[in-house]
């Protein structure tokens, strides 16, 4: 089979259980690092051209980070096209599994497994009430329906626009900061927040720095993610208990 992947976590889920599917990727696909596989532009700008020309038996993408007139016209040209939505922890594990054994013909991988036990043995922390930014310039943050807002919630996070209509709201900072929150999640990615570019922004609370794979990503980081977003967030709660 030949597979052209538009996803960066799907890159790495098909990667990690047979490498040898991947003919084309895009410039965002950056784990596994030395991936042997053709550049075809970005999520949102794939090269049509190029993917054509890599001749795959399957392109797979997902419905909230590729433009749907790129699918169309890879339809339109004759591709195969599998497209997921992953809008929690339980979708995410579903839809893998849905491209792994049924797109892509292979047996259900050890490290999926792994994952689900790894969720499954999760204990949420003490409740923590936070925002979650995703963007600045302006200010975006997690709303409702969202898979990064899922396993945060799993973890014990309050996300506290979790009820809001929009999906990825624009608030700004002063809403932000006035929101009652108790910490403030800054992943590294869509937007790269470190500790020096954010947490300047919310004076007296609390900031997590938290790794955007673990936070965004549904592929084999899922076996980490529970460990290694606890520990940046158990961090938090312990500043946000001394403040009070």
């Amino acid at each position: 089979m030949r597979v052209v992947s538009l996803v960066p976590s799907l890159t790495e889920a098909v990667a990690a259980t047979a490498p040898g599917l991947l003919v084309g990727v895009t410039d965002w696909c950056t784990h596994p690092p030395g991936l042997d596989a053709a550049r075809v532009g970005g999520t949102k700008n794939p090269d049509v051209p190029a993917v054509l020309r890599l001749r795959p038996d399957l392109v797979i993408a997902n419905e909230e980070e590729n433009r749907e007139p790129d699918l169309t016209a890879l339809r339109e040209a004759g591709v195969e096209v599998l497209v997921t939505e992953v809008r929690d922890l339980d979708q995410a594990f579903s839809e893998l599994e849905r491209v792994l054994v049924t797109g892509c013909s292979l047996a259900r991988p050890r490290w999926l497994d792994e994952a689900r036990r790894a969720w499954a043995a999760v204990e949420p922390l003490p409740e923590l009430r936070a925002v979650v930014p995703v963007w600045r310039r302006p200010w975006m943050v997690l709303g409702r329906d969202t898979f990064a807002g899922d396993l945060l919630a799993r973890l014990g996070v309050v996300n506290v626009y979790a009820q809001h209509p929009e999906r990825y709201p624009r608030i700004p900072l002063q809403e932000l900061t006035a929101s009652g929150a108790q910490a403030v999640v800054l992943p590294d990615e869509p937007y790269r927040f470190t500790a020096d570019d954010g947490p300047e922004a919310f004076p007296g609370l609390p900031a997590a720095l938290v790794d955007g794979r673990y936070l965004t990503w549904y592929g084999p980081s899922l076996r980490s993610a529970p460990a290694e977003l606890s520990a940046a967030l158990a961090a938090a709660h312990r500043a946000a208990d001394r403040a009070g």
